[in-house]
């Protein structure tokens, strides 16, 4: 196995993501992707369908589909929070 030195490897990728300015949005969209596996999971473990979960959080399944979808960017807090409620979870949010 060879040993690489790692005095010639450069940057790393949050480095080159920063430098092009494209770090924010690249984890603004990993938060989205996360966000909408967990509430696709957590349906699937409860066995509630798209439909079951837009008449939980009183809204349309297009507006679900609109929240498992990880590349839309556009949902907002109050579906993310009414979606946990609608199923049994509380919504953590944390600034670090």
């Amino acid at each position: 196995m060879n040993k690489i030195n790692q005095n010639h490897i450069g940057t790393n990728f949050d480095d080159f993501l920063e430098k092009t300015q494209l770090l924010d949005e690249v984890i603004g969209i990993s938060h989205k992707h996360v966000l909408s596996m967990q509430i696709k999971l957590a349906m699937e473990k409860k066995h509630i369908t798209k439909a079951e979960m837009a008449k939980k959080m009183h809204t349309s399944r297009s507006a679900v589909d609109r929240l498992l979808n990880p590349n839309n960017p556009n949902t907002t807090l109050d579906t993310i929070d009414r979606a946990c409620i609608a199923l049994g979870m509380r919504l953590n949010i944390s600034l670090i």
